[in-house]
């Protein structure tokens, strides 16, 4: 009998954020699942749920729990004719999902040298990649200051804020060490402009709102969410000097693509 590449978890808790749209869910961990902050798992469902029928349909979240923790919770956004999402929406606490063994993926803080600082740019649920890293003390011990961008539509997209200021509460060594920047597209934020991250990028104004020059001598820039976005601010960063790291040369600038 082969060795299956998967686990059967079982889910543990539900937040619906936005309901029938932004939804987190909690599940339980294999206790020989590892992973690095930043990093992703592979999430499998059958295609038609029976018993015991196998996962097909894959697709990839990051984990929102820190490594530490002996839960995993994921974030996601329904899709609405998607194959995927629409069905983890509809899981109930008590039902199963499948894990991949193996976490995925670079985008994470030992892709950067020590010092200076870290820009997080996220739009829609890219954020969750943020979250594992924000909630582990060697991020913070690791950059002088870190500066969070999440970008979406509405307001009511600004989840996990409260986990936000509690690992600024916990970790940061100072009130200077950390800048958290909420950004909505299509609704104005007070004291904060209506606009598009990659727009305030080619502006400045996004280094003005944190304080900060985005200058690859002092900058380290992780980008995730939608693609354009990333496609986006990827080259108008990459016209800015900022390059991803290369074979024994660390890089300013990385990337997690997994749509």
């Amino acid at each position: 009998m082969t060795q299956e590449k998967y686990t059967s978890q079982i889910v543990t808790a539900r937040t619906e954020w936005i309901p029938g749209k932004l939804f987190s869910i909690v599940t339980t961990k294999d206790p020989a699942f590892t992973f690095v902050p930043g990093q992703f798992a592979r999430l499998g469902l059958p295609e038609n749920p029976q018993i015991d029928a196998k996962p097909d349909i894959w697709r990839a979240y990051s984990m929102v729990t820190p490594p530490h923790a002996n839960e995993l919770a994921f974030y996601s956004i329904v899709v609405p004719d998607g194959q995927f999402s629409p069905r983890l929406h509809d899981l109930k606490v008590g039902d199963a999902v499948y894990i991949d063994k193996t976490a995925f993926g670079f985008m994470t803080i030992e892709r950067f040298p020590q010092g200076g600082h870290l820009w997080m740019l996220a739009t829609g649920t890219g954020l969750s990649a943020y979250l594992p890293m924000l909630d582990d003390p060697q991020t913070w011990q690791q950059f002088e200051r870190i500066i969070l961008v999440h970008g979406v539509r509405q307001a009511n997209e600004l989840a996990y804020q409260d986990d936000i200021a509690r690992f600024a509460r916990t970790h940061a060594a100072n009130d200077q060490q950390f800048v958290y920047l909420p950004l909505a597209s299509r609704e104005p934020l007070p004291g904060m402009p209506q606009a598009r991250i990659t727009s305030l990028i080619e502006s400045g104004e996004l280094e003005q709102l944190a304080g900060a020059s985005l200058d690859p001598a002092l900058a380290r820039v992780m980008l995730c969410g939608n693609p354009a976005m990333v496609k986006d601010a990827r080259k108008i960063l990459a016209d800015r000097n900022f390059a991803p790291g290369r074979r024994g040369v660390a890089g300013t600038l990385a990337v997690e693509n997994y749509w």
